[in-house]
């Protein structure tokens, strides 16, 4: 039996071997852990789109899974790699702000600052510490290592710049923050929000991106015509602008950070 689980989500891409290198030395050290990949196709820095989709994609792994978010620009410098044990699992990411989404949801059973050498890979690169600390740290916790003893708890979390949708009386003010392989551009904006801003239903919104202005928010892409936009709650959860068997991104020509409005009609 395979003991453990981590997953790996970068802004490495898969033209390099720095995803592969993170593997090797996870399963150097747990031979039977399983290594699952969230995505490598983070836009490179982007802290913000990897805490959006670390936020997605944990909730469906089960208890004792270590995820090792590791886009980090901030790598060699004085931010700490934290630890946070959420729901049975623990998510591994630089202190730049990674965890906000996953964190503005659920609350940690504790936090941790990742110090303690003894579970490093050495020599530790200063410009790789998805290698030489995420991983091996990983695969030890995947071994049965305490969390407490990778170092002291903290409280003090740098917080996301691109925050929560800002959920008004007049509107909702959002933005994209991850564009998926289909084109459909995923926005900020919770059904939470839409439930909260119009308790009456979400089909008396109307949402504006860029030049476009969308009619309510739709439940399928089927109920719209063939090329056409419309928004729906999406499987995240969150709400997406798409087009009916087409690129929503290149028909409107939007990506990351396009600011996205719903208003009442």
């Amino acid at each position: 039996m395979s003991r453990g689980c981590i997953t790996f989500l970068t802004d490495f891409g898969t033209t390099d071997p720095y995803a592969a290198a993170m593997k090797g030395v996870a399963l150097s050290i747990n031979p039977e852990v399983r290594l699952v990949d969230i995505s490598h196709d983070v836009a490179p820095h982007d802290v913000a789109e990897a805490g959006y989709l670390l936020a997605w994609a944990y909730r469906y792994f089960p208890r004792g899974t270590v995820h090792a978010a590791v886009v980090d620009p901030g790598v060699g410098g004085e931010r700490r790699i934290l630890a946070a044990e959420v729901e049975g699992q623990v998510l591994m990411a630089p202190d730049n702000g990674l965890l906000s989404p996953v964190l503005a949801e659920a609350r940690p059973a504790r936090i941790i600052s990742v110090t303690n050498a003894e579970y490093f890979h050495h020599p530790v690169s200063m410009t790789f510490h998805g290698r030489d600390v995420f991983a091996p740290v990983a695969a030890h916790l995947t071994l049965g290592v305490p969390l407490t003893a990778l170092g002291r708890e903290v409280s003090d979390l740098v917080q996301l710049e691109e925050g929560a949708a800002q959920v008004g009386p007049d509107a909702i003010e959002g933005r994209v923050i991850h564009v998926d392989h289909f084109g459909n551009l995923v926005t900020n904006i919770s059904r939470r929000d839409l439930q909260a801003f119009a308790p009456g239903g979400e089909a008396d919104l109307w949402v504006e991106i860029g030049d476009a202005e969308i009619a309510g928010v739709r439940r399928t892409y089927v109920e719209v015509g063939l090329g056409q936009l419309l928004a729906l709650i999406g499987s995240s959860g969150l709400l997406e602008i798409s087009a009916n068997r087409r690129s929503a991104a290149d028909t409107l020509g939007a990506g990351r950070r396009t600011i996205v409005r719903v208003s009442k009609r």
